[in-house]
């Protein structure tokens, strides 16, 4: 059911659950009518009769035709489809949007309006394409947060019920036992709560499924290279920042490890301080969006690596990502910042707006964690008030600025992961100030375009031309980097080094 729409029909289904493909975990779910469970695709058992198997595009899907969750391989617990990022259709950005708990925070009328959507009409494409429409896929969400808060804390069940986001604990328990055929008692006996996690701090350590091979040293070296103090900070082998969520702050600390063998999942350590539970599944979609956590990095090589431009870079950096963000208006800020100025300094830009303008982390959340964590970015409205003559840049930069963050303020832009994109890009460039690089580069890292080469990008330039590649001819050149041309963009960055002078922002 739905799986050609991901563009395998279910005998390419079937060969990857026989040979156990960790690649397709999240990519669709196999559900076997002699056991009634549904399970990711690596799965370890033994390896169903094909007549008994059917294909489900969303574990929702697997659900509403009456089957469990397997209680051996988990398949909630696996990264989200790639196809979302890469179709960015209504019913992948609504999927991103209902990961965020969008529909817990404003129901299906608020999904359907970020979407562009009537409600009914949304509600049709979704399930054509997933299988379940948006109460369903919002249903399983709720059972997958709510068996991470069982699992992570020994907070009360009344309690993970609404974080979770269920409307009462007697409908979390009636969907806990349908999608786990377990009580929550029985999950929380069933594994040992991890250290740190504790309901009274609001403090909730796990585990995020990564897709491999997996550059986590890269991913944690650009971050780092652009951390602002006061809200990130970051080390060897680690990286944190304070985040603002729909009912309050959090941090995040990550931890990831290099792993860089195909058909392997890797797993993120994550360490979250929330002053509200009810922000659980925010904090995960949007640390997964910073991390590339859903990129498909075996598609990735195997098209950029097959260039004779792109092998040698592809071949040194296995599992290379596009980091992505926790707040697209941020991103977008940080954009506007470093337009034509170097790394260091739109950091050092960054730092002064923060100051002026950020807010301090109340207690206890500030007083949590000893990562020196103590301020949140400052938001669109209150910049959008700021005197452009206040602001230490150039005129024409703040006004830029002070603009963008008023059409954010006003609702005229929105810069998560459910807006379509190329109306996004004209909105920005609409804007005074907004030309091509910027908006690209916040349609690369804030709306998780895979799709977007920098062509007027110095570093861009300069790597390439290295190659023998002129300017002039950078557009047709790329064409065969399709769909993966930000990785491409990475990649040529990557092979920069450290050069300052050519450095990206």
């Amino acid at each position: 059911m739905g799986t050609r729409l991901l563009g395998l029909d279910d005998e390419a289904c079937y060969r990857a659950v026989a040979s156990r493909d960790r690649r397709f975990d999240g990519v669709f779910y196999t559900a076997v009518s002699s056991t009634g469970i549904y399970c990711r695709p690596s799965c370890p058992a033994r390896t169903p009769a094909r007549v008994n198997v059917s294909f489900h595009p969303s574990a929702a899907s697997a659900q509403l035709a009456g089957y469990r969750a397997c209680k051996r391989c988990l398949p909630d617990a696996t990264p989200g489809s790639p196809r979302w990022d890469l179709a960015a259709d209504a019913a992948g950005r609504a999927m991103r949007l209902i990961s965020d708990g969008v529909i817990d925070r404003e129901g299906v009328p608020g999904l359907a309006r970020r979407v562009g959507y009537t409600p009914r009409h949304l509600t049709r494409l979704v399930t054509t394409e997933l299988g379940a429409g948006p109460l369903a896929l919002a249903r399983a969400r709720r059972a997958q947060t709510a068996r991470t808060l069982i699992e992570a804390t020994e907070m009360s069940f009344a309690d993970v019920a609404f974080a979770a986001g269920f409307a009462s604990v007697r409908q979390f328990n009636q969907t806990m036992h349908e999608v786990y055929a377990a009580t929550p008692t029985q999950l929380r006996g069933r594994r040992t709560p991890q250290p740190g996690g504790s309901a009274l701090t609001g403090q909730l350590r796990m585990r995020l499924a990564v897709r491999t091979p997996y550059d986590a040293s890269g991913v944690l070296a650009f971050l780092a290279a652009r951390a602002v103090p006061g809200i990130e900070s970051g080390g060897p082998g680690w990286y944190a920042r304070t985040m603002a969520l729909p009912y309050g702050p959090a941090l995040v600390e990550l931890r990831p490890q290099d792993v860089v063998e195909p058909g392997q999942t890797a797993l993120v350590s994550a360490s979250f301080w929330l002053q509200d539970l009810r922000d659980t599944s925010a904090a995960v979609e949007r640390v997964r969006r910073l991390l590339d956590a859903d990129c498909d990095p075996v598609a990735v090589m195997d098209v950029l690596g097959a260039d004779p431009i792109l092998a040698e870079d592809v071949a040194a950096a296995s599992g290379l990502r596009v980091p992505g963000h926790v707040d697209g208006a941020e991103l977008a800020v940080r954009a506007v910042l470093g337009q034509q100025i170097s790394v260091a300094t739109a950091r050092t830009a960054a730092h002064r707006l923060l100051e002026a303008h950020g807010s301090a982390l109340e207690a206890p959340l500030g007083a949590s964690t000893p990562l020196g964590l103590t301020r949140l970015f400052p938001d669109a409205a209150t910049l959008a008030g700021v005197d452009p003559e206040r602001l230490a840049m150039p005129r024409s930069r703040a006004v830029a600025l002070i603009g963008l963050c008023a059409a954010i303020a006003d609702g005229d832009l929105d810069l998560d992961r459910g807006g379509d994109r190329e109306d996004v890009r004209r909105r920005l460039l609409a804007l005074p100030g907004i030309g091509p690089w910027t908006a690209d580069y916040i349609a690369m890292r804030a709306l998780g375009h895979p799709d977007v080469l920098l062509t007027t990008d110095l570093g861009t330039r300069h790597a390439l031309g290295r190659r023998g590649v002129a300017a002039g001819d950078i557009s047709m050149v790329s064409q065969s980097w399709r769909p993966w041309r930000s990785y491409a963009q990475f990649y040529l960055w990557r092979s920069l080094g450290a050069d300052p002078k050519k450095e990206q922002r």
